[in-house]
C-alpha cells in the first residue's frame, strides 16, 4: 500500500495517508516529529556505540594478528572455541528474545566481551593461556545472542529507504573499534619493528572499553518505543511458544533459498581468520597495528559508499542487487587470486615484513582490501537477508540463522587456523573454493531479488501500516 506524506511545518507534524483512502484522513494518527532520543538515527548510533564496545574491540583485538600473540595458534583455538557456542546461542537467540525482549537480550549479549580480554592481557603478561579459553567460552555464550539481535534491530529499526545507510552507520562502529584499537597500539608500539607480541598496556584499555558496553545498551529504545519518521511502529518481538519457535527457526534453515546462499555466507567469514593469521604470520608488531588502523578506515569508507548505493532508489531493487553482487565478488576473486601468489612465495621465503623494507606493500595492500571486502560481504548478507525475510519476527530467526551459520563457519575457520600448514598456506586455497562454489547458488537467490522474491523490506512495512489501519478503524468502530 503506498501512502502520502505531508508535511506541517507551522506544527511539525507529519501526516500519513494511504492513496487508495483519501477520504480517510484519520486513518493513521498524526506522526509528530520524533524526539531525538526515540529516534530511528540514535538507535543507530547506540547500537553502533554497543557495537564499537563489544565486537568492535573484539575485532581490534583480532586485527593485530593472533590477538596481538607473538603465535596466533592459541587464540585461532580460542576464537574457535567462541564461534562454536556462538552457534549454539545464536540458534537460541529467538527464545532470549521472547523471554526478556529485545534491549535486553542485547545487553546480555554484551557480558561475554570484556572476560575475553582479560584472558588476553593474563596470557599476554603472564603466560597463562587457561583464562584465554575462559573468556572465549564466556564470549561465546554471550556473543550469539548479541550477534542475532543486533542484526534483526537493524533490520527491522529503520524506515525503508533509510536501510542501507542504517547498515553502514551501525558497521562503521564495529570498524571503529578496530581503527581506535589500531591507533592505541601504534602509538605503544610504534618502534617495535620485530615479530612478537604486543604490549600489555594495550590490553589494559580493551578491557575498560568492553567494560562500558552493557551501560551503553540501557540507551536503545525498545521497539514498541522507537519513532520513525513515517510514522509506523517497529514490531520486533516474539509471541511464540518456544517449541513453535525452535520449530520456525529449523524450517527456515532448511528453506531453499537460505539453503542456496550458505555457501555465499560460508565464502565471506571464513576469511577473518584468514587474513588476521597472515598478518600475524608475515608482518612485524608495528606494520600490523599500522593494518588493524588503516584498515578500518579503509572498510568504513566503502562500506558507506555501499550502504548508499543500496539505499539509491534511482536504480531498481533488481539492479542494486545484482550490481552489488558482481562487483563485491568479483573483486573477491581479485583478491584470492593475489593471496595465493603470496602465500606460495612466502611460504618458500618466510618474511617478516616491517613498513621500511621492500617488497612490505604488496602484502599489506592485499590486507587492506581483504579486510574492506570482508565489511563489503558483511553489508551485502545482511542485506539479501533482509529481502528473505517475510515477517518481523522471520527478521529474528533468520538474523539467528545467518549469525549461527556464520559462527558455524568462522569455528572450523579458526580451528583450522591453528594447525600451522592451513594457517600458512591451506586456509587461503580453501578460501579461494569457498568462493568459486558460492557463485551459483548465490546468484539463483540474488537473481529473483526485486522479481519474484520482490521488496521484502517493503512488504513488511506495508504489513504493519495495514495492520495499523485495521486497528484504528477498530477503535473507531467501538467508540461509535
Amino acid at each position: 500500500m503506498k501512502r502520502r506524506m505531508a508535511n506541517d511545518k507551522s506544527s511539525g507534524i507529519l501526516s500519513a495517508q494511504p492513496l487508495d483512502s483519501p477520504s480517510d484522513v484519520g486513518s493513521l494518527k498524526a506522526i509528530r516529529k520524533p524526539k531525538w532520543y526515540r529516534s530511528t538515527f540514535w538507535n543507530a548510533f547506540i547500537l553502533g556505540i554497543c557495537n564499537f564496545l563489544a565486537p568492535g574491540i573484539w575485532g581490534a583485538m583480532n586485527s593485530l594478528g593472533g590477538g596481538g600473540q607473538q603465535s596466533p595458534s592459541l587464540v585461532n583455538s580460542a576464537n574457535a572455541l567462541t564461534f562454536c557456542l556462538m552457534v549454539l546461542t545464536c540458534f537460541f537467540s529467538s527464545v532470549v528474545v521472547r523471554w526478556v525482549g529485545v534491549k535486553w537480550a542485547l545487553i546480555i549479549g554484551t557480558l561475554g566481551y570484556c572476560p575475553y580480554a582479560a584472558g588476553l592481557y593474563v596470557n599476554n603478561r603472564y603466560g597463562d593461556g587457561w583464562f584465554v579459553l575462559l573468556g572465549a567460552a564466556l564470549c561465546g555464550l554471550s556473543a550469539g545472542i548479541f550477534w542475532s539481535v543486533e542484526a534483526a534491530i537493524a533490520l527491522a529499526y529503520p524506515e525503508p529507504h533509510n536501510q542501507g545507510r542504517f547498515l553502514g552507520f551501525w558497521l562503521s562502529f564495529r570498524l571503529g573499534g578496530q581503527i581506535v584499537g589500531g591507533a592505541i597500539n601504534l602509538g605503544v608500539n610504534v618502534n617495535n619493528n620485530k615479530a612478537g607480541s604486543v604490549s600489555y598496556h594495550v590490553f589494559e584499555a580493551f578491557i575498560a572499553l568492553q567494560a562500558l558496553a552493557p551501560f551503553a545498551g540501557l540507551l536503545l529504545s525498545p521497539p514498541e518505543k522507537v519513532q520513525r519518521t513515517d510514522g509506523l511502529p517497529v514490531r520486533l518481538s516474539i509471541g511464540n511458544s518456544i517449541t513453535y519457535e525452535l520449530k520456525a527457526m529449523s524450517k527456515l534453515f532448511f528453506s531453499k533459498h537460505f539453503l542456496l546462499i550458505v555457501p555465499l555466507i560460508a565464502q565471506a567469514v571464513y576469511a577473518e581468520s584468514v587474513f588476521f593469521t597472515f598478518q600475524a604470520l608475515w608482518f612485524s608488531v608495528r606494520a600490523r597495528a599500522l593494518g588493524s588502523f588503516l584498515s578500518g578506515v579503509v572498510a568504513v569508507t566503502l562500506g558507506n559508499i555501499l550502504g548508499k548505493y543500496l539505499d539509491h532508489t534511482k536504480f531498481s531493487l533488481k539492479s542494486r542487487s545484482r550490481g552489488a553482487f558482481f562487483t563485491i565478488l568479483g573483486l573477491q576473486g581479485a583478491w584470492w587470486i593475489w593471496a595465493t601468489v603470496l602465500v606460495t612465495e612466502f611460504n618458500k621465503t618466510n618474511p617478516t615484513y616491517d613498513w621500511v623494507d621492500q617488497g612490505f606493500g604488496k602484502g599489506f595492500a592485499l590486507f587492506l582490501f581483504w579486510v574492506a571486502g570482508f565489511q563489503l560481504n558483511y553489508m551485502f548478507l545482511y542485506f539479501v537477508v533482509g529481502n528473505l525475510a517475510e515477517t518481523q519476527e522471520e527478521v529474528i530467526r533468520i538474523c539467528s540463522l545467518l549469525r549461527g551459520t556464520e559462527s558455524a563457519v568462522q569455528a572450523v575457520s579458526y580451528g583450522l587456523g591453528s594447525v600451522s600448514v592451513m594457517a600458512r598456506t591451506g586456509s587461503i586455497y580453501l578460501n579461494f573454493g569457498l568462493w568459486a562454489i558460492s557463485l551459483y547458488p548465490a546468484w539463483l537467490v540474488i537473481s529473483k531479488i526485486g522479481v519474484t522474491l520482490g521488496d521484502k523490506k517493503l512488504a513488511r512495512e506495508e504489513a504493519v501500516q495495514e495492520s495499523v489501519l485495521d486497528n484504528h478503524s477498530s477503535d473507531q468502530q467501538v467508540e461509535k
